[in-house]
């Protein structure tokens, strides 16, 4: 009678079209998400003598990434196929215990790099002080956050088994006993809502800062800069609109992946999970497994320092990028073939840089007439003082972000 019951829920309920599409899907996610991660771990490994403490952790995320790919999606896949798990109940703990160490080590680098990032910019005189030791101490602390997560059903507080629709395991989602709901409370609280908080939080005020300082330079440049001061603004629009690009796509995959999941936790705490649709189960895990293949394309495409290593020819595969490009100006033309695509991508598809600003530029005016400069800064955050003059005016000083800080962040 065990292993007829035992057989019955290792048996697909879904029917064997909806399993051809899942596995199909689970087969394109799994290929893509190798290559993305593996591509995006060669770049690291190509510039790791210029990797920024932030940039360690999109390193970490990459790693989570691939190691949920490698052990997940061969064993999802094979039964998909096969309308039924594969595997003996041994095999479907472990596949749980990965998917949720690894999933939850990614969500923890992704909330990290975040207030890392908010720090460097809205504090920077602390974030100035962030070092790899630190780096290393908030890794330490992701991984063990993950593991404690993870083997907490395997202490009995919680529980993995086969999900709803047969063919991969996971958390039991129905709370069949008081140190059940707890471990779903505690998943919903300390592994949603509060990595929610902060990553919105976080980028919400990055942007904040950057359009505050933007606007402040506008409304206080001299009329008398003319064309300088426009390129400023230009360039302080530049960055502006990288951050925002940035910033909107980690927030919306972070959403995408894990908001389906934080909705099968609360209905299991308010009402019975065996009345979810297996269907639902199997969209929240591909939600799940999407962000595998999601974060590694928004950082190599949208990481400008990562970008250019690959458009240089340090890195083979170069002419992926040119699939980011056909939305620039003059790149649509260029990318026809992909041999030619490989020879002109580093000219046509390269990142944009980020443009000097007046401040800069008179620094560097001021050094060749014999004048004291005043550092190489990128116009952001903008400081207001009396002038001294008695005459109620404010000067505006092109005070900003370090060049360091914006390699942390772009």
């Amino acid at each position: 009678m065990g292993n007829a019951s035992n057989t019955s829920v290792f048996t697909s309920t879904l029917s064997e079209r909806e399993d051809l599409i899942f596995g199909t899907l689970y087969l394109i996610f799994g290929i893509m998400s190798l290559s993305g991660n593996s591509l995006l771990l060669l770049v690291a490994h190509q510039k790791r003598s210029l990797l920024k403490p932030a940039e360690l952790f999109i390193v970490n995320l990459a790693i989570s990434d691939l190691s949920m790919t490698v052990t997940l999606f061969p064993l999802a896949t094979s039964s998909f196929f096969a309308h039924r798990w594969l595997f003996d109940q041994a095999v479907c703990t472990l596949y749980a215990f990965c998917g949720v160490l690894f999933g939850l080590s990614s969500l923890a680098s992704l909330t990290v790099l975040s207030t890392v990032c908010c720090l460097k910019v809205c504090y920077p005189a602390y974030g100035s002080r962030f070092s790899r030791g630190h780096a290393a101490g908030l890794l330490l602390a992701v991984w063990a956050y993950a593991l404690a997560f993870a083997a907490a059903p395997l202490a009995r507080w919680g529980r993995y088994g086969p999900e709803p629709y047969g063919t991969a395991c996971c958390i039991a989602w129905e709370a069949s006993s008081r140190e059940a709901t707890l471990y779903i409370l505690a998943l919903l609280v300390f592994c949603y809502l509060l990595p929610c908080l902060l990553i919105l939080v976080s980028y919400a005020l990055i942007l904040w800062t950057v359009w505050v300082s933007r606007r402040a330079v506008r409304r206080h440049t001299s009329p008398r800069r003319g064309a300088r001061g426009l390129r400023g603004l230009h360039g302080l629009h530049g960055l502006h609109g990288l951050l925002l690009r940035l910033s909107v796509a980690v927030c919306l995959g972070f959403l995408a992946a894990w908001t389906p999941y934080a909705v099968l936790a609360l209905w299991a705490l308010l009402g019975d999970a065996r009345q979810v649709p297996a269907l639902a189960f199997v969209l929240s895990a591909v939600f799940a497994k999407s962000s595998t293949l999601y974060n590694p394309l928004v950082y190599l495409l949208l990481k400008p320092n990562f970008h250019a290593f690959l458009s240089r020819g340090r890195v083979p595969l170069r002419a992926l990028l040119c699939c980011g490009c056909w939305g620039r100006p003059g790149a649509r033309g260029s990318c026809s073939a992909v041999l030619e695509c490989f020879r002109s991508c580093p000219r046509s598809c390269a990142p944009p840089r980020l443009p000097r600003s007046s401040a800069q530029r008179g620094a560097l005016a001021g050094r060749a007439a014999g004048q004291p400069g005043r550092g190489r800064t990128v116009p952001v955050m903008v400081l207001l003082a009396p002038s001294g003059s008695g005459l109620g005016t404010a000067s505006v000083a092109g005070e900003a972000l370090p060049s360091a800080v914006a390699k942390d962040l772009l």
